[in-house]
């Protein structure tokens, strides 16, 4: 069984910048898809990126033109590059696969805190 691990949260003003790791304990070579979710307090999980295996991405509405998603397989790894952050980007963010082998795999999160 592969494992994620998510790294890079942490507390950043408005209009800061954060990148998010997401290292995998194996290749993710052929995973179908790996992408970002966040979840902020009181409210339900929502997928903010995702990259195919093909590369193709997609990116929910609220954070386009400000999130960037990019993996390196040579590291196993997946980031999430966060730009112009606001107050409501505030969340745990997780980062999930989808494999053909071990089905859906799930991070433990990492928290992201945008201050005012």
């Amino acid at each position: 069984q592969v494992q994620l691990v998510e790294s890079g949260g942490g507390l950043v003003q408005a209009g800061g910048s954060l990148r998010l790791s997401c290292a995998a304990s194996g290749s993710i070579f052929g995973f179908r898809s790996m992408g970002w979710s966040r979840q902020a307090p009181g409210k339900q999980r929502e997928l903010v990126a995702l990259m195919s295996s093909s590369g193709s991405t997609s990116y929910a509405d609220s954070v386009k033109g400000r999130f960037t998603i990019s993996r390196d397989y040579r590291k196993n790894t997946v980031y999430l590059q966060m730009s112009g952050l606001k107050p409501e980007d505030t969340a745990v963010y997780y980062c999930r696969a989808i494999t053909s082998q071990y089905g859906e795999i799930w991070g433990q999160g990492t928290p992201v805190t945008v201050s005012s």
